[in-house]
């Protein structure tokens, strides 16, 4: 096969990847952000449900969490299609890491900020959402941006319960053909350029938030 023959069905699968890595990004930042809440400012009991699920997705292997979402659950009556298996342990894997990052970025915040907001006679959930996120925020974004970009590669490993990704195809096409060098070699150019792009599109982001938070400031001086 000539080289342009391999595009066309690496560029499907590159699609799926992608989609699954937004997707697992978006529900993981949720993730991540009510466990890493939860274990600052949730209560003892919501701070030991938050640690739990933390420590079981930090501590066990990804790959074996896909199998055991895959092929365990259905074995206790729920089953999932292998597109939502893999989006749903994604982003629990990757929210459990994520949370860590929320948890150190809001205890970065210097407590005399909470005591002021104290003495203003700010409600607790008011000095969350208007003192301490703003400031927590701008500080995890490059952890988190790294944590995005560590999602996309970590996806490829969804070809293993059977959806046709990247992976799979690149896989599926390297048996069909032989030429290993350059089916792989389209595959670390595609996962390259997905890279490229989302690292450029968090570091957007991320302007944007040191911007929105460096507004207030000027504003007030």
């Amino acid at each position: 096969m000539e080289f342009w023959a391999y595009v066309p069905s690496l560029a499907r699968g590159a699609l799926v990847t992608a989609g699954i890595t937004l997707a697992a990004i978006a529900i993981g930042a949720v993730s991540a952000f009510v466990a890493g809440i939860a274990r600052v400012e949730g209560g003892r009991i919501a701070a030991a449900i938050a640690l739990c699920y933390t420590e079981v997705f930090r501590g066990t292997s990804l790959l074996v969490q896909l199998f055991w979402f895959y092929y365990a659950l259905p074995l206790v009556g729920l089953t999932l299609e292998p597109v939502a298996t893999g989006v749903t342990v994604l982003a629990l894997h990757v929210g459990a890491y994520g949370s860590e990052i929320v948890r150190g970025a809001l205890n970065a915040v210097s407590p005399l900020q909470r005591e002021a907001a104290r003495a203003l006679n700010f409600g607790r959930g008011h000095t969350l959402v208007h003192v301490v996120l703003p400031q927590a925020v701008v500080e995890m974004m490059p952890a988190l941006g790294n944590l995005a970009i560590e999602t996309l590669k970590l996806s490829s490993l969804v070809s293993l319960i059977s959806i046709t990704d990247l992976t799979f195809r690149a896989q599926a096409m390297r048996n069909l053909t032989l030429d290993s060098t350059t089916v792989y070699a389209l595959t670390l150019i595609g996962y390259f350029a997905m890279s490229l792009v989302l690292m450029l599109a968090l570091r957007l982001v991320e302007r944007l938030v040191r911007r929105g938070a460096a507004f207030p400031k000027a504003a007030h001086a």
